[in-house]
């Protein structure tokens, strides 16, 4: 896995993504499918990365590892915003909208929005996250 700095061309917020290499990543970007973790934007460039040198020899985790110890963060992750919020599906931007516009009484929501209402729900102020999503394994 590498680690690369990311840039939205949109908002100009900076963030990292991980690949299995520099290919992947230009791939990835060109298909439109590296998103802004702000504005959800999938116009992306890559920026100067500092390299990542190791002086502790031994201590380096698997990436296997890594991606296990990060799949389960989200999976804790998950189980934490389904426990605490409501699920409102396919009508999260409504629901967001009612609760926004007092509604509806204010309570944390979790569902599926477009790209498109992502971004129309921050033009309205409307404050949402995008979270990555990992499905259980049968």
């Amino acid at each position: 896995m590498i680690v690369f700095n990311l840039m939205c061309k949109d908002c100009s917020s900076e963030f990292e993504g991980w690949f299995s290499n520099s290919k992947s990543c230009d791939t990835q970007i060109k298909q439109k499918l590296v998103e802004c973790v702000i504005c959800n934007s999938s116009n992306i460039e890559k920026t100067l990365s500092k390299p990542n040198v190791s002086v502790n020899k031994g201590k380096d985790k698997s990436s296997e590892k890594v991606l296990r110890e990060l799949k389960n963060k989200i999976k804790d992750v998950k189980k934490f915003i389904e426990k605490n919020c409501d699920y409102v599906g396919d009508n999260f931007a409504y629901e967001a909208r009612k609760i926004h516009y007092g509604k509806k009484d204010k309570k944390p929501i979790y569902g599926k929005a477009t790209k498109e209402d992502v971004v129309e729900l921050n033009d309205e102020g409307i404050e949402v996250a995008s979270i990555p999503w990992v499905e259980e394994e049968n």
